[in-house]
């Protein structure tokens, strides 16, 4: 049996908390005794989590936007004095091929889903540096290894995101950063933004997908996992979370 507290006293920021993988990721966290920062741009959701929660705090947060990463940052270090752990969950899909997909769309889509990531990473990488055991823990999917054409926007900026943790460790590594990263790429769940791209899906592939859905809570446990002492030696893995179907 998994000991309790197995984040206690940690800080940690996950983004996109409001609903979905994100408010299932902060479930977990302050379950096992993590202080989380739930960030959102729909404050009013954060709002409603956190009071479900012990010991969170809630940020407007649009992950798009450099001024309000290092507002967020700053309010987290007057609150807190620190941060341990930072889950880029934040991410948006247009359910478009590529000959659908409007540039206005696909850069929205890259926006809050890879430039998004760049901004966490960027902006708190000294704090968790400075903690001594930092934790990063973003948020891909299966469509950054699987070709899928009616997410085709969704898909390069997963896979943006995969691509740019491989550099930010090795960059960790050769700073001397006491900072590690991992990432996890969960398939179908049941989420909002799922529940969507089911309408979009030809019958056989959403059928398929059905059959190996998940809980958002499955993933949850394994980004406690990798934000705790647990994990400590983990960095750099990239863990597929959609119970076989990329391998089926």
């Amino acid at each position: 049996m998994a000991k309790k507290g197995r984040v206690e006293g940690k800080v940690v920021l996950v983004t996109g908390a409001a609903q979905g993988l994100g408010k299932a990721d902060a479930e977990a966290l302050a379950r096992e005794g993590a202080r989380v920062v739930v960030a959102d741009v729909d404050e009013e959701e954060a709002q409603r989590v956190v009071g479900t929660l012990p010991a969170a705090m809630a940020l407007r947060l649009d992950v798009t936007c450099e001024a309000q990463w290092q507002a967020a940052l700053t309010k987290i270090m007057q609150a807190y004095g620190r941060l341990d752990a930072l889950v880029n969950n934040a991410g948006i899909a247009a359910f478009e091929t590529v000959e659908q997909s409007s540039l206005e769309a696909f850069r929205r889509v890259m926006a809050v889903s890879a430039e998004g990531t760049f901004l966490g990473c960027k902006t708190c990488l000294p704090a968790l540096a400075a903690s001594g055991a930092g934790s990063i823990v973003n948020i891909a999917s299966v469509a950054a290894i699987r070709g899928n054409p009616a997410v085709f926007a969704y898909s390069a900026a997963k896979g943006a995101v995969l691509s740019m943790t491989r550099s930010l460790i090795v960059h960790c590594q050769q700073q001397d950063y006491p900072v590690r990263a991992n990432v996890v790429l969960p398939g179908s769940h049941d989420t909002q933004m799922v529940r969507e791209a089911y309408r979009f899906a030809a019958p056989g592939l959403r059928e398929a997908a059905q059959r190996h859905e998940g809980q958002p809570e499955h993933v949850a446990d394994l980004v406690l996992f990798l934000v705790s002492e647990e994990s400590a030696r983990l960095n750099g893995a990239e863990i597929v979370i959609d119970n076989g179907r990329t391998v089926a």
